[in-house]
């Protein structure tokens, strides 16, 4: 698994959300701030993205809007339509495949089967698809951290037909859901984070000399991370992972710490304990595994990094979050239409 994969599959928990939210003008809906990721494409007409700071970012058919932070933001007609407070709760309990409508004559909250049902109103239609990312913000990799708060990556024709692709499949099996979507959509939502992340790096200019983007095109620096997200158990020295891209200790040293923002022992030694979170959250292999996957020679030495980076010892870490893992797997499944267990 490459650099970006890793990134995402150790920060995410819980099963992501989406939902089609139809309008006509005006309309105007307050997103307040949420514990993760969210973003907004615009499947038909035009909308205005209000920042919390900034100027208002006018958006048209296929543009998309990542908040990484989850930052709070409006979404309107225009920029001096009132915002309407949204319920982040009834948003989330939508299930998949059904559209919020809303408009002058059309209450929030109101749903339908299709994106094809629209609010009666005199106004412009719009189709916004929305969804939103459960992020673990207790270990924020830093490439998410070096993102801005809001990430706008315009339509333009020919350009990231990948991520293009998704959007329209991920429109589509929300729109019409068929067999199979309930399978289909998370899936979808995961290739459509991994082709936003990657639009924005391939975007970033190619004479930044620091931060995460600079760092994936580098080929010294990428090959160590390559290194340590691919063997993280492995005994790596400074010296060892400069050897990956042929440099010596120091330089190899100096250009890695310009470009992650700190140095390859202090980067390896975060993602391997972000790496035994994830195991200690997932899976119930035993601590003493969860050590050796993760390059520490002993449980003991491991228990005691890991209390120094988290404040909780291995063991409490995956009682609590064992729990929030049931609890999230009987919300999820609620959300999607299918009942709590008794």
């Amino acid at each position: 698994m490459d650099v970006l994969s890793h990134v995402i599959t150790a920060m995410r928990t819980g099963e992501p959300r989406s939902f089609l939210v139809a309008c006509r003008a005006p309309w105007g809906r307050s997103y307040a701030p949420v514990q993760g990721a969210g973003f907004h494409v615009i499947l038909q007409g035009s909308a205005v993205l209000i920042p919390a700071d900034g100027d208002p970012i006018p958006l048209g058919v296929g543009d998309v809007v990542f908040l990484p932070r989850g930052a709070p933001h409006g979404l309107a007609d225009s920029p001096t339509t009132p915002l309407a407070a949204t319920d982040p709760a009834e948003d989330a309990c939508q299930p998949e495949g059904h559209t919020i409508t809303i408009g002058p004559d059309q209450p929030y909250g109101s749903t339908n089967g299709s994106a094809a049902g629209q609010p009666n109103g005199a106004g412009a239609s719009t189709v916004i698809l929305c969804g939103a990312y459960r992020l673990d913000r207790s270990r924020v990799h830093p490439l998410l951290q070096d993102l801005p708060e809001v990430i706008h990556l315009p339509a333009r024709l020919g350009h990231h037909p990948s991520l293009r692709a998704a959007i329209d499949l991920l429109g589509g099996e929300l729109e019409d859901p068929r067999p199979g979507s309930d399978a289909v959509v998370p899936a979808l939502l995961d290739m459509l984070l991994l082709y936003i992340l990657r639009a924005w790096t391939e975007d970033q200019p190619c004479d930044e000399s620091s931060g995460w983007a600079a760092a994936l095109r580098d080929p010294v620096v990428s090959a160590a991370l390559c290194a340590i997200h691919r063997s993280p158990e492995h005994p790596w020295t400074v010296e060892s992972l400069g050897a990956q891209a042929g440099l010596s200790r120091a330089a190899f040293a100096r250009r890695f710490t310009m470009l992650i923002g700190q140095p390859p022992l202090a980067y390896l030694t975060w993602w391997r304990l972000t790496t035994a979170a994830r195991l200690l959250r997932e899976t119930d292999i035993s601590l003493h595994s969860v050590a050796q996957r993760v390059g520490y020679a002993s449980e003991f030495a491991f228990a005691n990094a890991f209390k120094r980076a988290f404040g909780t010892a291995p063991g409490a870490y995956r009682r609590q979050h064992s729990g929030e893992a049931r609890r999230s797997t009987v919300s999820s499944g609620h959300m999607a239409g299918h009942p709590p267990p008794a």
